[in-house]
């Protein structure tokens, strides 16, 4: 049988997870030199709880080969074929952790039939693309038209993203103290993409927050196809405000068809505190695949 799989990085609702049955393999954070488990162990709420107080020690590590040993197994052992789709090999080492589980349990069952996807991708980007799918999985496709349309989606997706505050860039080394420190004083927030490489960048700089959320939004309404035919994906630090700051300008600009809303967790949550918010989509419609999308909304 055919099982599509992931990790905590895409950042997909509890309540998709649970509604698909979908394997999310969870992300390491470690709190004090404890370790937890994005979504397992430790929840986003309990977690921004914690993250807010910027002198405790927490960080991230990525699935190590051993983990994902322990998640494939079970599926060779039962004769699956599985699709792992993992966060961007541009932000994290989980790509390469998770070919060398792959090439150990091949050891044991040669013949498992095993594909693991490079996103490129972070967050409910991430989410949007395993959703898509999981989507076409359901409706009985084989594996490889989706693995076709999963470098379609790929090469069509968009990530932009401002956060509240630069201590936690500063914190992880990502900017410079002095930079960072100038930055807050003037209240500036960075604009963020994620790549065609699934690489972070910098789109621009601007003042404010709400600016920020406004620029987001330009930005959708720039480079998205027909935005008021898509399902937008948002994501937040545990910011409702923020969040519905940002849906308020999209339905202004753009009027998406409907939202697919997620929180950050733990595995991007931890590099950039509460006020994270991100807006994910589509510059191409479903091409050759929209015969499976009539009815898609993974907010349902």
């Amino acid at each position: 049988m055919l099982k599509i799989i992931t990790d905590s990085a895409s950042d997909l609702p509890k309540s998709y997870v649970q509604k698909h049955g979908l394997h999310v393999i969870p992300t390491p954070v470690v709190i004090d030199e404890v370790d937890y488990f994005d979504g397992d162990t430790i929840q986003t709420g309990e977690f921004y709880d914690i993250l807010d107080d910027i002198k405790r020690d927490i960080r991230t590590y990525h699935i190590n080969p051993e983990m994902f040993e322990q998640a494939f197994r079970p599926y060779a052992e039962a004769g699956d074929s599985v699709i792992y789709l993992c966060f961007s090999t541009g932000i994290a080492g989980t790509f390469n952790a998770a070919n060398i589980a792959r090439t150990n349990v091949l050891e044991d069952y040669p013949d498992f039939d095993l594909t693991i996807i490079d996103s490129k991708c972070a967050s409910i980007g991430f989410g949007l693309l395993v959703s898509k799918l999981v989507h076409m999985l359901e409706q009985g496709v084989d594996k490889e038209t989706i693995l076709k349309a999963a470098d379609y989606y790929i090469s069509h997706i968009h990530h932009v993203f401002t956060v509240r505050t630069l201590n936690y860039l500063i914190k992880g080394g990502r900017l410079s103290k002095f930079s960072g420190t100038i930055g807050e004083t003037l209240d500036i927030k960075p604009i963020l993409i994620v790549d065609k490489e699934g690489k972070l960048s910098v789109l621009q700089k601007v003042r404010g927050g709400k600016k920020a959320l406004k620029t987001l939004v330009e930005y959708v309404k720039t480079n998205a196809h027909d935005p008021a035919g898509q399902v937008i994906a948002v994501c937040h630090g545990e910011d409702q405000e923020s969040l519905a700051l940002a849906k308020k300008y999209l339905a202004e600009q753009v009027s998406p068809k409907d939202y697919f809303i997620s929180t950050v967790g733990c595995a991007i949550g931890a590099h950039t505190g509460r006020g994270i918010v991100g807006i994910c989509f589509f510059d191409a419609d479903d091409g050759e695949f929209a015969e499976y999308f009539a009815d898609f909304n993974p907010a349902f």
